[in-house]
C-alpha cells in the first residue's frame, strides 16, 4: 500500500492509514498473492546503508549477506580496503555497500549474467558510486590478474533438489541459487582462484549455507587458505573469512 501511494512505510503508518486505496493497489496485491517477491513488486531492496534497484532475473539481496560486510568492517575498521572484488555481483549489493562504507575504496563486480550487470551498473549510478565501481562479465575470478584487499562473494549454494518457498523457487534466477546435488559446485570452482587474487593482508568473505561450514572450510584449507567462521544475527553459520597463510 505504501508503494502504491508513493509513500514510505513509516509515513503510511503515521499519517495515511485512512487514505483510500489507489487503483494500482489491486494489481499489486494480486501479484503478491501469486507469491511474487515483494522486492520485485516494489523494485527496490534496502541493504546495509544503501537502497538498491532489483528486478526479475537478479537475485534479491538478503539481510543475511550483510554478515560479509560486518566481517570486513571488523577486519579493516574505518581505514577500509583500497580495492574490492565482488564475484557474482548480482545487483551490486556487496560491492556497493562496501564502497559506500569506505569512500576511498574502488572496486570491480563480476557476473556471468548480462541482466545482473545492467542492474548493478544502474545501482552504482543511482548511488553516485559509478566513478569508483566498474563491472564486467566473467566466470568467477577466471582471467583476473589483479590482487584485491577485499574479496566478497555470495555464490549459489542451494542443493538442486532443495524444497524452496514459491517466492524463491518460481521467481528468482536458478543460476544464482542452485549449485549441484550438494550445493558445493561453485565453491569448488571459485575457492581455488582466491589465493592468487588476494593481496597481502587481504581477506575473502564468502557466504555459505547454514550447514556448509565444515565442507566449505575443507575446500578452502585444501587450497592453502586459513579460515574463520562468522555467524549471522540469527546465530547461523553464514560467512567464511579466508586469508592466505
Amino acid at each position: 500500500m505504501a508503494h502504491a501511494l508513493g509513500l514510505s512505510r513509516e509515513a503510511l503508518l503515521l499519517s495515511h492509514l485512512d487514505a483510500p486505496a489507489p487503483a494500482a493497489f489491486t494489481s499489486l496485491l494480486a501479484r503478491r498473492l501469486a507469491r511474487e517477491p515483494l522486492a520485485y513488486i516494489t523494485g527496490t531492496r534496502d541493504f546495509w546503508t544503501i537502497r538498491l534497484k532489483v528486478a526479475p532475473g537478479v537475485l534479491i539481496p538478503r539481510p543475511d549477506s550483510e554478515t560479509l560486510i560486518e566481517a570486513a568492517v571488523a577486519h579493516f575498521g574505518t581505514a577500509g580496503p583500497r580495492s574490492v572484488l565482488d564475484l557474482g555481483t548480482g545487483s551490486g549489493a556487496l560491492l556497493l555497500a562496501a564502497l559506500a562504507q569506505w569512500p576511498k575504496a574502488r572496486g570491480l563486480g563480476v557476473d556471468a549474467s548480462p541482466a545482473a550487470l545492467a542492474v548493478a551498473s544502474d545501482n552504482a549510478k543511482a548511488l553516485g558510486l559509478a566513478p569508483r565501481a566498474r563491472f564486467q562479465a566473467g566466470n568467477w575470478g577466471q582471467g583476473l590478474s589483479t590482487r584485491f584487499d577485499l574479496i566478497l562473494c555470495n555464490p549459489p549454494y542451494v542443493e538442486t533438489q532443495a524444497d524452496l518457498a514459491p517466492e524463491v523457487r518460481d521467481h528468482e534466477p536458478a543460476s544464482a541459487l542452485f549449485a549441484g546435488p550438494d550445493g558445493l559446485d561453485d565453491y569448488r570452482r571459485l575457492i581455488p582462484q582466491l589465493p592468487a587474487l588476494l593481496a597481502s593482508g587481504g581477506i575473502a568473505c564468502v557466504e555459505i549455507g547454514r550447514l556448509q561450514a565444515e565442507a566449505v572450510t575443507a575446500i578452502a584449507q585444501e587450497c592453502g587458505l586459513a579460515v574463520r567462521l562468522c555467524h549471522d544475527l540469527g546465530g547461523r553459520a553464514r560467512c567464511l573469512v579466508m586469508t592466505n597463510r
